[in-house]
């Protein structure tokens, strides 16, 4: 009998240890395999872009701009379109001549949503100093290399005189095959200017992917209230040879972010290359304008032009008609009532949200 109680225990005690070997096997497994926690997004931002990873905007679904198999993808994108319905379009008006109109009133407009006549406008005003979401996105390739001091001074200046501290916020990439961040989102002008310092030439010219990663990785993800004014600031020549993404992706991920794109062209030859045909589509596709200096001096005036536009534009929101939840794209057009003598820059387009 006692032979017996022993041969019982030991049985006992092999299959409790037996049990608590699995159990410190699972744990330790489970701990190799848990996601690591991601990084800040400021220590991030340049390791975020590297151009393999990055996915086409045509690859994923609408509205979402992440690739499901990037581990340290999230759900940002969705976030900020799935809690929308209604639209928010900020707009410029000029005459004829090109000179910018501030004066004037919501019935002095038409708005047509994917061809239909918005449900409902919910609110219109001439906004002269609406808070900004600024990224700066400089060409540091070496195309640019022998105008490139100049460009930078001009580009602090601009930050200088448009950001306003603890009103406004605008970040720093440059780029040659990747963009680099220089300097995350700030209010703090110092920081900007050392950032636009840090830049350095050298290396071919990655420009969509630049694009695509300023909208998606920045300003998708930066908080945004119904009346901020984001805007991307393009310094480039325009010829890309680097990117992994095509111009028609980069401007659907700018229209996804909601952001008017201003380029201005570095090509000071004197003649208009296929360069500037692509900053011309880019900004004319999100609301934009192209600027074309005639000599490097002039990039100054350009970012002066920016500057004052910039402060003096018009915003309206709107329910639109028939709106369904299936990521498409859907048109906006905002005309003059007066279209002769009146002209309208807006972005063309949204996406719908995805369910």
């Amino acid at each position: 009998m006692s032979n017996q109680m022993e041969t019982l225990g030991m049985k006992l005690i092999t299959g409790s240890g037996l049990a608590l070997l699995l159990a410190l096997a699972a744990s330790a497994t489970a701990q190799s395999t848990a996601p690591t926690p991601a990084a800040p997004a400021s220590a991030a931002a340049p390791q975020q872009a590297q151009p393999s990873n990055t996915p086409p905007a045509s690859s994923t679904p609408a509205g979402q701009g992440q690739s499901p198999a990037d581990p340290n993808a999230d759900d940002s994108v969705t976030t900020i379109r799935t809690r929308t319905n209604e639209v928010n379009v900020v707009f410029t008006v000029t005459d004829k001549h090109g000179r910018r109109i501030t004066d004037m009133k919501q019935a002095d407009f038409r708005v047509l949503d994917d061809n239909k006549p918005p449900e409902l406008i919910r609110s219109f005003h001439a906004e002269t100093n609406l808070p900004l979401q600024v990224g700066l996105l400089i060409d540091a390739s070496n195309s640019v290399r022998d105008r490139f001091k100049f460009e930078q001074e001009s580009a602090v200046e601009f930050l200088n005189q448009t950001i306003h501290p603890r009103y406004d916020q605008a970040f720093v990439v440059g780029f040659d095959v990747t963009p680099e961040v220089t300097q995350d989102f700030t209010d703090n002008t110092e920081l900007l200017a050392h950032g636009v310092h840090e830049l350095r030439p050298g290396g071919g010219t990655a420009l969509y992917d630049a694009l695509y990663f300023a909208c998606r990785d920045k300003l998708l993800k930066a908080p945004k209230s119904v009346t901020v004014r984001r805007a991307i600031i393009l310094l480039s020549d325009g010829d890309d040879n680097q990117s992994h993404v095509t111009r028609e992706e980069a401007i659907e991920m700018a229209q996804r972010a909601e952001a008017v794109v201003y380029t201005i062209s570095t090509n000071v030859s004197g003649t208009s290359g296929p360069g500037d045909k692509v900053l011309d589509r880019i900004a004319d596709a999100t609301g934009g304008h192209p600027f074309h200096p005639f000599q490097i001096r002039d990039v100054a005036n350009a970012f002066a032009e920016i500057q004052d536009e910039l402060r003096s534009q018009y915003a309206i929101s709107y329910k639109p008609a028939d709106l369904k939840s299936d990521g498409h794209y859907r048109t906006i057009e905002i005309e003059a009532n007066d279209r002769k003598n009146f002209r309208v820059r807006s972005r063309r387009g949204w996406y719908a949200p995805v369910q």
